[in-house]
Order: structure tokens, then sequence, then C-alpha cells
């Protein structure tokens, strides 16, 4: 259910057609929870069976049309309400952590090539994360900005911070897996130079 609110979350700023909601999604919340494009045109019929947002059609160009959709009253209440509601926590579903628990039923080189790749991921990650990290610093965010440009003034410093507060528990994240990583290839030495030792 977290992604229609991720969807209501960016509509509360203003109108979009679907393309330009699945790029900015993509660009902003999509940080935090991914979703194909598979799931969010679906979600988007959904919320509007639910009277969540309404779409309609607007002239694009000299002949086309595009669907434009926007919160409904209906919407934002919902959207208020899960705001205000504790968060229901899931249990993790981790590959890479699960993989880590049984790599001694794998060679050592195929436990360095598992720990390299989730080390290039993470670093991946955190490059994103940084950059975003320097849009809120430079203030050339796009979505930060569209969302200043549509509330008061004196809410500015506090939707700047918790946005700032939001990418740096992100990098946190990204580079504490790049640790961990780490970690695990001084292991798969040291269990390897162990296993050497103990060969007649």
């Amino acid at each position: 259910m977290s992604l229609r609110y991720a969807l209501l979350a960016i509509l509360r700023v203003g109108p979009l057609s679907g393309y330009d909601l699945q790029k900015q999604f993509s660009q902003s919340v999509g940080h935090v929870w991914h979703a194909p494009d598979s799931q969010i045109y679906p979600e988007l019929r959904k919320m509007q069976a639910d009277g969540l947002i309404e779409g309609e059609e607007q002239l694009r160009g000299q002949r086309g049309m595009r669907r434009v959709y926007h919160v409904t009253e209906a919407g934002d209440r919902a959207y208020q309400e899960w705001m205000a509601s504790p968060l229901d926590y899931q249990r993790v579903r981790d590959p890479a952590h699960l993989r880590a628990a049984y790599l001694e039923n794998t060679t050592p080189e195929a436990a360095r090539d598992f720990l390299h790749r989730h080390i290039a991921y993470w670093e991946s990650e955190l490059e994103a994360f940084q950059g975003e990290l320097d849009h809120i610093e430079r203030m050339d965010s796009m979505m930060l900005n569209r969302r200043l440009a549509v509330i008061p003034p004196d809410e500015h410093e506090a939707a700047i911070e918790y946005k700032r507060f939001s990418y740096e528990g992100l990098a946190e994240r990204a580079r504490g897996e790049i640790a961990w990583a780490r970690r695990g290839l001084a292991l798969v030495d040291r269990l390897e130079r162990v296993d050497a030792a103990a060969r007649p």
C-alpha cells in the first residue's frame, strides 16, 4: 500500500500526467520506494477507482491528448491519515545477507565475487544519494523546488531539512553495507588461510 501514498505525496505538489509522474517518481521517491512502470500505472487506476485521485484529459500539442492526475479531497485526507498513523514495519527480505549466511557452501573466489559486487552496487547507490544531498545543498533539486513553490515560506526549512535527513540516512545505510562487505572480504581471506594451514 505504500506505493499509493508515495504517488499521493508527489501529486499533492501539483497535477501530473502518468508519464511525468513516473519520471518524477524514479528521480525522487524511487530512491526510497522502488516501483516499476508496470506497478505505477495499475496503481493509478486503482487510486482513481477509490476516489483518491481524478484524471482529466488535456490537449497536448496540436492533436495529442494526455491524462493528468490530481489529488482529491479524499486522497488528501487518506494521505494525512497515513502520515499520522504508526508505521507498519515488515520483516526484512534480504537476499544478500541470506547468501552471506551460507558462503561456506561456495568457493572463496565465488564469495569474493559476491562481496565485490555488493560493494559495487552500494557504491553506486551511495553516489546517487550523495548526488541528491548535493542538489539539496545547492538548492537545485527539481522535486524539492517544485514542492517549495507550493508551500508557505515558513514551512520551507522543515521541507528542506527532512529531505536532507532522509537522504543522509540512505547514505549511512549504503556506507554500512560497503563496510560490511569489506569485512566479509577480510573474513574470506582469514578462513582461507585457516583452511590452508589445516591441510596436511
